[in-house]
């Protein structure tokens, strides 16, 4: 399964129950917090 990377869709999932899906949110998040540049590619893709 192919997910989005984008910050929206990483915040969803930061609701999620599930352990795993939370953990990906959360690397997602913080890869863009650690990489501004990043974060306004992410958004356009």
């Amino acid at each position: 399964m192919n997910e989005k990377i984008d910050l929206a869709s990483a915040r969803r999932r930061l609701q999620s129950a599930n352990i795993k899906t939370r953990k990906r949110a959360l690397k997602i998040i913080k890869e863009a917090k650690r990489n501004p540049s990043r974060v306004s590619k992410l958004k356009r893709a």
